[in-house]
């Protein structure tokens, strides 16, 4: 079990910087929960259930998902050309993205092409949502909701959430929360652990993104697709979570020029 030394600052300086809680779910993904996937080792199976169950991952463990996720990434093939370094992250999510038929700009920013693979999950989903779900939805951004509104209606959303400060950073965990209670059956950390995301009511109603529909959306009966599209979306909102300005006291999540926390109060220093 031997860490490559591929240069991919894309994933490894998110990884080996994030939490353990939110590492677990992307070692869930990958390692389908410790049942183990033809495609990966035994003994690499092991050390990431084992790190996933505890919610610590030793630095060495972080390089062995980065680097799991990369063989992923690629097919058989080109991975014994590498050597057996699988691919570029960035080239991990560009493959995502088309495969979804994401609208991107492969030379854009790493976020912006995960973003659009989020977006286009977002987008599928509401195509299953009641109007009574995407409602609520839009009153979680505090917009108006427009019955019938078609293909227009994503774009509407991400446009609310552009515009509110912390906006996107609040779509990619209502996003990737739901991704991950699909295919897990537990949703990220933070939705449990923050006191602002408990008024989002979409996070516990009937958003109707269920495995099947993912399933059924996006075609995750290939092998790769079923660990590389849930792991952008996790790493998307990962790197959204990253960026983010957080309250010291809180960790509410606040608007770049706030002055004091919205959640709290507390002075930003």
């Amino acid at each position: 079990m031997s860490i490559n030394s591929i240069i991919d600052s894309d994933l490894e300086d998110l990884i080996q910087n994030a939490d353990g809680e939110d590492l677990s779910i992307l070692a869930d993904f990958i390692t389908d929960k410790g049942s183990g996937r033809i495609a990966l080792d035994a003994s690499v199976c092991k050390v990431l259930n084992d790190a996933s169950k505890a919610g610590m991952f030793t630095q060495s463990e972080r390089s062995l998902l980065a680097e799991e996720l990369r063989l992923f990434g690629g097919n058989g093939f080109a991975n014994m050309m590498r050597g057996g370094r699988g691919v570029q992250y960035r080239e991990i999510v560009c493959d995502v993205a088309d495969h979804v038929k994401a609208n991107y700009n492969a030379k854009a920013p790493i976020a912006d092409i995960e973003f659009s693979v989020l977006t286009k999950v977002l987008e599928k989903s509401m195509e299953d949502m009641s109007e009574e779900d995407k409602k609520k939805l839009f009153e979680d951004f505090g917009v108006g909701y427009t019955q019938g509104a078609g293909p227009m209606t994503t774009a509407a959303l991400i446009a609310a959430a552009r515009a509110s400060g912390f906006g996107i950073y609040k779509l990619t965990v209502i996003v990737a929360n739901a991704v991950s209670k699909a295919i897990l059956g537990r949703g990220i950390p933070v939705v449990v652990m923050a006191p602002w995301l408990r008024g989002i009511s979409i996070l516990t109603g009937p958003v109707g993104w269920a495995l099947t529909a993912l399933w059924t959306a996006f075609d995750l009966a290939a092998p790769a697709y079923r660990v590389t599209v849930p792991c952008v979306v996790h790493l998307a909102y990962m790197r959204q979570k990253a960026a983010v300005k957080r309250c010291k006291k809180c960790d509410a999540p606040m608007a770049i020029d706030a002055k004091f926390c919205s959640e709290c109060g507390q002075a930003v220093a």
